[in-house]
């Protein structure tokens, strides 16, 4: 099939190299976060483009994004952030991937499923110091005892091999006073954490707990690996922790599928809740909020067709929106359209903004329906399309 110029997402994987190496500056031991379909932008792609560039290592949320990856020929390590079920440890150990491991329960249920596949599995540790998701718990000094004896009798287990322990920063992109306070404290309970584990003989060759904000802001803090996500991808943590030279790599882009005139008065889409003050011309798309263009952008958002703004008008529907282009001359069916993102009027932050909601969940909503167009310089090198 050739690729279909519907509704689909341009990826500059130019744009991709270009923060990596920015990130590299901080730290060359890099686990290049790829969970969620690279935010949106085609795991598998990415990944191998990353491992090119000098990946140490990838994160994913759950199995079936792991083995996705070694499907694809990822041969770095890969750790699974989330939760396995111990059933599925044979896969675990088939492709090579570290597993999460966050508390003493799951841990000898995983140990006791290693045990009758007569496997041994490679884990990371995982301790909450504030994030309060999963981690054995590190909340404050004294809840150190009580994690070395649950953390050490883990260790000890026979089918499994820790190799690294990890936390993650609840508020590292923010600068406020108290929410840095709060980082350095995650951190510090990290390291005497740690410390505490060496003191009874555990230590670990891979440590690891900077997300992409402390990667930039506490550069210090690196240690073996740094996990950036969200600034591979060219956007930044939050308006607060900025990192300077960061490139957009994703377009989200359609096509003009038809053009009326609109007569003051007459009214568009579900609800009617646009209605035309003068006469206007309006452009269908082909692209909805099932494509992951937000239905919370109706009557706000801003499409560029030829680098001109054009407001959306009306209810985006499931497949389709509209748009008006009385400012753009010549409008006609098969024209692009930028819905947002890299060359559009609309940034990913913006409408992310106006949407109430964060860029990593306007990435990620960009639906398996449309194809990911890959450029690497001026032209396009290949697509992926999901659905064939």
């Amino acid at each position: 099939m050739q690729l279909e110029k519907h509704c689909w997402a341009e990826i500059d994987l130019g744009a991709l190299r270009s923060n990596f190496r920015l990130v590299q500056r901080k730290s060359s031991n890099i686990c290049a976060v790829v969970k969620a379909d690279a935010y949106g932008h085609g795991d598998t792609v990415i990944a191998q483009t990353l491992e090119q560039e000098g990946a140490k290592a990838f994160a994913v949320s759950c199995l079936a994004e792991g083995v996705r990856l070694r499907k694809a020929g990822i041969q770095v390590p890969i750790l699974i952030l989330g939760h396995t079920q111990p059933s599925q440890v044979s896969l675990l150990s088939q492709h090579f991937l570290l597993q999460t491991v966050y508390s003493s329960e799951y841990a000898a249920a995983l140990n006791q499923a290693a045990y009758k596949e007569n496997i041994s599995i490679n884990c990371h540790l995982k301790i909450d110091t504030g994030m309060g998701r999963l981690g054995f718990c590190v909340r404050s000094l004294q809840d150190i005892p009580s994690f070395v004896q649950q953390a050490s009798e883990s260790i000890s287990l026979s089918h499994l091999n820790f190799e690294g322990a990890f936390i993650h920063f609840a508020v590292a992109d923010s600068l406020e006073q108290e929410d840095m306070l709060y980082t350095e404290t995650q951190h510090n309970l990290f390291l005497q954490a740690l410390e505490a584990l060496q003191q009874k003989g555990v230590s670990f060759s891979t440590v690891h707990c900077c997300n992409s904000a402390a990667t930039f802001l506490h550069p210090e803090w690196c240690m073996d690996w740094v996990r950036p996500g969200i600034i591979l991808y060219g956007h930044q943590p939050s308006e607060q922790a900025r990192l300077q030279g960061l490139v957009p790599v994703l377009s989200f882009r359609t096509v003009v599928t038809q053009v009326k005139e609109l007569l003051t008065g007459q009214s568009v889409s579900y609800g009617r809740m646009f209605t035309a003050s003068h006469p206007i011309r309006v452009a269908t798309l082909a692209a909805g909020y099932a494509d992951g263009y937000p239905r919370q952008l109706s009557g706000c958002g801003m499409v560029s067709i030829a680098g001109v703004a054009c407001p959306v008008i009306g209810r985006v529907c499931m497949d389709q929106m509209l748009i008006d282009v009385s400012a753009v001359p010549n409008v006609q069916r098969g024209d692009e359209a930028i819905l947002f993102g890299a060359g559009g009027v609309q940034t990913v932050e913006e409408a992310a903004q106006l949407c109430g909601t964060i860029p990593y969940e306007l990435l990620c909503r960009i639906s398996r329906r449309v194809p990911r167009l890959y450029r690497d310089g001026d032209s396009p090198t290949f697509f992926t399309n999901y659905l064939e």
